[in-house]
């Protein structure tokens, strides 16, 4: 259902917890900067004094309430929280509230008067290895539930995303419309072609360089990649190398797994320099990582979950191949989006737009995942015909989440929910 016309105006107040480096944090700005264009948009985050690693134009407010401590603190914050939004609500005369993450979620859905309210979700409910414990117990299957029946539109950002809240948390189907994350492709692809310094060309230009780009964290499975690195290794193949991009809790966990598995490893943070001595090269956070994807041979994915990866699009807006873990949610959908949202990988299935793997998992799961993952990955690198056709392929499916299109459905949504 498209609309010609111009959209009418709203306050609109988009909420989440903070603002730090991170794939909802990514979308959120995207999303503020894309509704600036036609509404007048406030952001707000929890405290004022975390780190805003993706700045805005639009109004930025905080809750600054602390967290309180013990149980008895904590519910007094909450509390708190939801009346300093209802203020802001009020202040702003906000019409329309969208939340992105778990927390923002409920501060939005229980401050909640005339407005209409939209919740953003990201990653998966099921999957969530964070989600646990008591506590966990009652977000799953009472706290949701519950809560997220009151909102106008839940807004999951794949398909698999948007069965899953249908089947965990009983909300009615049509409350629930998937809208994918949109990419910058042209943006991406003119950056992705700025130069690199002297070393790294280098070594993009004389060694196939298989890259994964994310924050280091056990989610990501980036671990995972080392094993397969030295499964290539061991079976004969000395060209390929890992480069690794972004940071996080994992990395000193991946140095210490790289020198274990007798991977010579080099970090930007010695200060050595980048020659092609090494296996694995951890670039760190890099506020271009589209010029480093561009130059390697295979963009890999190695999340044990996902919600719609957005490192994936961006590595396909590059014009790389990509080979992904097809874990919940999102690869599938992009890779294979004629195959049913139930299939899962269990051999190498070389898709539409990308080649799915089994998941990588640990232990004696990824002495099982790691081989069918190295022998993939030499066949793909020895066939620079299938690389090209698949570098094609890629390029063409990431435009069908342009921003133009994606913020259209957005548009439709914030029209439909003021009736």
């Amino acid at each position: 259902m498209i609309r010609s016309a111009a959209p009418a105006r709203k306050n609109i107040l988009l909420l989440i917890p903070q603002l730090t480096y991170g794939g909802a944090e990514r979308v959120f700005h995207d999303h503020g900067r894309e509704l600036a264009r036609h509404h007048h948009v406030v952001e707000c985050v929890f405290s004022s004094q975390t780190e805003v690693a993706f700045p805005t134009r639009n109004t930025l407010v905080a809750l600054d309430v602390p967290a309180g401590a013990g149980l008895v603190g904590k519910l007094r914050s909450f509390v708190q929280r939801i009346r300093r939004v209802k203020e802001l609500k009020r202040e702003h005369r906000i019409d329309v509230c969208i939340s992105h993450l778990e927390g923002a979620d409920y501060l939005n859905l229980l401050s909640k008067g005339p407005e209409q309210v939209l919740l953003c979700i990201h990653n998966s409910k099921r999957h969530d290895p964070n989600i646990r414990g008591a506590l966990g117990w009652l977000r799953r299957r009472v706290l949701m539930p519950w809560l997220y029946r009151s909102a106008d539109y839940v807004v999951p950002v794949s398909r698999d995303l948007r069965q899953e809240l249908i089947d965990m948390f009983g909300l009615p189907p049509q409350k629930v419309v998937t809208v994918n994350n949109f990419f910058d492709v042209e943006g991406i692809r003119r950056r992705s072609q700025e130069p690199l310094n002297a070393a790294a060309q280098a070594l993009f230009s004389e060694h196939p360089v298989l890259i994964t780009a994310g924050r280091l964290a056990r989610e990501k499975n980036q671990t995972a990649l080392l094993q397969v690195l030295h499964t290539l290794r061991a079976a004969g193949h000395a060209a390929p190398k890992l480069a690794l991009l972004g940071d996080g809790p994992l990395r000193a966990d991946l140095l210490q797994r790289g020198q274990e598995l007798g991977l010579r490893c080099w970090q930007v943070w010695s200060g050595e320099p980048l020659t092609a001595a090494y296996d694995v090269y951890f670039f760190g956070f890099q506020s271009n990582p589209f010029q480093y994807i561009a130059r390697a041979a295979v963009s890999l994915l190695s999340s044990s979950t996902e919600g719609f990866p957005m490192a994936l699009c961006e590595a396909m807006a590059c014009g790389v191949p990509v080979v992904s873990t097809d874990c919940p949610t999102g690869p599938r959908e992009i890779l294979a989006p004629q195959t049913p949202a139930t299939q899962y990988a269990q051999a190498p299935e070389w898709a539409e737009f990308g080649i799915l793997l089994p998941l990588l998992g640990a232990g004696a799961a990824l002495g099982h995942s790691a081989p069918v993952w190295a022998d993939t990955l030499s066949r793909l690198l020895a066939e620079p015909a299938q690389r090209t056709y698949y570098a094609a392929q890629a390029y063409s499916r990431v435009q069908d989440f342009a921003p133009a299109k994606i913020m259209q459905q957005w548009e439709n949504l914030l029209t439909e929910s003021s009736k």
